[in-house]
């Protein structure tokens, strides 16, 4: 599944998995408490470059926002502000 999806092994998927530290790269959550106990290899749409092993939830995020920086830049602001409505 690996090799046919994102064009890389196991062993390249091991090493991506020690550079993180066998934690998401976004929230940090080890590879234990994943579903079926591994992660989502997260690639660009566009070019099928894999960046790296992400959580359900993060791939979730960043597929809900179309891998859009200002998207997720204005959804930090939002965060960040303690406007309420």
């Amino acid at each position: 599944h690996l090799l046919r999806k994102y064009g890389i092994d196991l062993a390249e998927y091991e090493r991506l998995l020690s550079a993180q530290n066998g934690l998401c790269a976004i929230c940090l959550a080890p590879e234990s408490e994943q579903y079926n106990g591994v992660f989502h290899v997260d690639h660009c749409h566009e070019t099928g470059r894999v960046r790296g092993l992400l959580c359900r939830g993060c791939n979730h995020l960043l597929w809900a926002i179309k891998d859009d920086v200002c998207s997720l830049r204005r959804a930090i602001e939002y965060l960040n502000s303690d406007t309420l409505i």
